[in-house]
């Protein structure tokens, strides 16, 4: 048969619900990893994301390749609202520090903490998927913080890992806490963060920048 004229295969499109249940997984294992660490059984993630076990494993082949999803779309949307502070501050110059804090806090809204799993042992940070997102995120969070930095606004030593290290700490409890409500408190603690980023430095900081290179190394 002429290949030009051979009907050509249909590659059936995932359904709809079964999208849905994939991300209502990833929602719940985020949160999850957050309050308890990657290694959280994954009956209770199935049982927060309001399916069986069984379809937990029809989307995910086991509990790397749900960590490594977790971690991916957690930095994806963290990385796509650091752009859109680029855009605010390209379009104003006046307004990059706001475009900065604007960002730190919408990072600790998508639970950036959720990324810590790629500090682990047995999680594989190489994998490509996540090196294409990491370098996005990487480079969309520096030209936020150079934007605000050309403007004056943002003190000149500090580095992208400070900001990361700042807003693990801030936005992760320790796993397993038995302090009720302490999300309330996360924005709060982010301000007084904030505050001291803005130029004119108050004070000299000890020791040097941390970059995201220093934070790869330990």
């Amino acid at each position: 048969m002429d290949t030009a004229t051979a009907p050509q295969r249909r590659v059936p499109r995932p359904r709809a619900d079964a999208l849905r249940n994939r991300e209502r997984i990833v929602a719940a294992a985020r949160e999850m990893f957050v309050e308890y660490g990657p290694d959280v059984p994954l009956d209770e993630v199935a049982r927060r994301a309001g399916v069986g076990n069984a379809t937990v494993y029809r989307h995910f082949a086991d509990r790397a390749e749900l960590v490594r999803q977790v971690v991916l779309s957690v930095t994806d949307r963290v990385a796509a609202h650091a752009e859109q502070g680029m855009a605010t501050a390209d379009a104003d110059e006046g307004a990059a520090f706001g475009a900065l804090r604007t960002f730190v806090h919408a990072a600790a809204e998508e639970r950036i903490g959720a990324m810590c799993p790629m500090l682990s042992a047995d999680f594989d940070p190489f994998h490509p998927d996540l090196l294409d997102a990491r370098e996005r995120l990487e480079q969309s969070i520096e030209g936020l913080m150079e934007r605000a930095r050309e403007a004056g606004q943002l003190r000149t030593d500090i580095a992208v890992g400070d900001l990361m290290v700042a807003l693990s700490q801030l936005t992760r409890p320790l796993p397993g806490t038995a302090c009720p409500n302490m999300d309330r408190f996360i924005h709060r603690h982010l301000q007084l963060f904030l505050d001291g980023l803005m130029a004119p430095a108050r004070s000299e900081l000890p020791g040097a920048a941390a970059t995201l290179e220093d934070l790869r190394q330990n």
